[in-house]
């Protein structure tokens, strides 16, 4: 096999791998070596000066010992293998980026053979990246789970940011749908990557030349609508892995069917991205706003709104701390307003030290008000017309084409034409809708 097959199947088998984030890290160019990594680089996206930048996503190998259901590579699918040797592999990374094709370098591999054998291999292309072409581009690299600790040391200390993939968020979903692997061989590498990070920071401390590990952090990934899990599951273990680990993101995947198995939904299935985009705002509602799993969700109501933010869902339940007043309010209860970011509210608790702030001057410092003015007053005064109640408030933020586009697609997932219902499709929109 040439190694353009290789790198169209290994870069093809890649594609399900969350990689959308910065860098992290600031590393000038120096004599004698090749490359530089910014914090504002992002793979396969737009840095905040225009520039697109973007990372060789690929494979090691896709020639898997595992066969864990939901995965493409699974060693029970029938696929076209392949795997790149270190040498090809490192040697067309520096190909791509003297073309300036690419940035950086997002490694990682299915477990061919053992675990070990598998982290050797990324080992060794890193090894010749760093030491014998001198590379300083960024990497991340991913830790395969139940490799030896001393492996996962050596990947901490030529990679950027590493990563362990949770896929899954529970026991049961594993041992459903990836028999091979366990809770423990997860969060196993991902505890000794965090003590390596935590360890590396005192040594920098005491040592200004100590070699730096992972000094982007370290993330995971979690796929979504695989299995029975709910939101209120999912957020407690993105909550706890932020606060036992110090992971720098936690990504979520919509499942996208791609191979038949009766544990796993029909291949006809449209992925859950909505419930997807609900989840990242939550997350950032958990890193950036302060707020804790338990107050967006509990075991009454376990999944989000798809229809609506989950702030908004959030406001439109505690009505009781509402309105808030816009000239008065802590900064970290400006936080917690619908359609008030974290920018905008910085702008706010410095503008009002020169002043009292209207609506017309909200708008300016770039708060929604479309949403906002339900929840606050200015100067003591509301904007016209702006119920309390949260039903008319809720009616009002939800606008009736989004609602109704909503149900549509909620009556073709749950199978509501289809026999014994026999539900004519007004009929079913308008049960859906009555769920709201």
């Amino acid at each position: 096999m040439d190694l353009m097959d290789k790198l169209t199947i290994l870069t093809d088998a890649a594609k399900y791998d969350a990689a959308c984030t910065s860098s992290g890290i600031d590393r000038t160019g120096k004599p004698g070596r090749l490359g530089s990594a910014a914090a504002c680089g992002i793979c396969h996206t737009f840095t905040a000066d225009g520039r697109c930048v973007s990372l060789l996503k690929v494979l090691q190998s896709n020639v898997c010992a595992y066969d864990c259901r939901y995965c493409v590579n699974r060693r029970s699918n029938q696929i076209r293998r392949a795997a790149f040797s270190p040498r090809e592999l490192a040697d067309l990374t520096i190909q791509f980026y003297r073309r300036n094709y690419i940035e950086g370098l997002f490694l990682s591999s299915a477990v061919s053979g053992t675990p070990d054998n598998a982290c050797e291999q990324m080992l060794e292309t890193l090894n010749i990246l760093r030491r014998e072409y001198g590379f300083g581009g960024y990497i991340h690299a991913k830790a395969i789970p139940g490799a030896d600790d001393r492996l996962l040391q050596r990947l901490g200390l030529l990679a950027d940011r590493v990563s362990v993939n949770i896929e899954l968020p529970s026991q049961q979903s594993l041992r459903l749908l990836a028999p091979d692997k366990t809770r423990e061989s997860i969060l196993g590498p991902m505890k000794r990557m965090a003590e390596g990070i935590a360890e590396n920071k005192t040594d920098l401390v005491r040592y200004r030349s100590a070699p730096k590990f992972a000094p982007a952090g370290q993330s995971t990934q979690m796929i979504i609508g695989a299995t029975p899990d709910t939101d209120y599951q999912i957020l407690n273990l993105t909550a706890g892995l932020y606060k036992k680990y110090q992971l720098k993101r936690v990504f979520f995947s919509a499942y996208l069917p791609v191979v038949e198995d009766s544990r796993l939904p029909a291949l006809d299935t449209a992925p859950p991205l909505l419930r997807e985009h609900r989840l990242y705002q939550a997350d950032w509602l958990l890193r950036f706003y302060g707020f804790d799993a338990s107050e967006l969700l509990d075991e009454n109501q376990p999944n989000f709104n798809p229809l609506l933010d989950p702030k908004c869902c959030w406001a439109l339940r505690h009505m009781d701390q509402f309105p808030v007043e816009i000239n008065q309010a802590p900064y970290e209860i400006l936080l917690r307003i619908p359609g008030v970011g974290v920018r905008s509210a910085r702008r706010i608790a410095t503008a009002r030290r020169a002043g009292s702030l209207g609506f017309g001057d909200l708008k300016k410092l770039g708060v929604v008000l479309k949403r906002a003015k339900y929840f606050i007053t200015c100067r003591g005064k509301r904007t016209p017309g702006a119920a309390l109640e949260p039903d008319l408030v809720l009616e009002a933020l939800l606008s009736r084409q989004a609602r109704d586009r909503w149900a549509e697609n909620e009556c073709r997932q749950l199978s509501l034409f289809d026999p014994p219902e026999r539900l004519t499709r007004e009929e079913a929109r308008q049960c859906v809708v009555g769920q709201i």
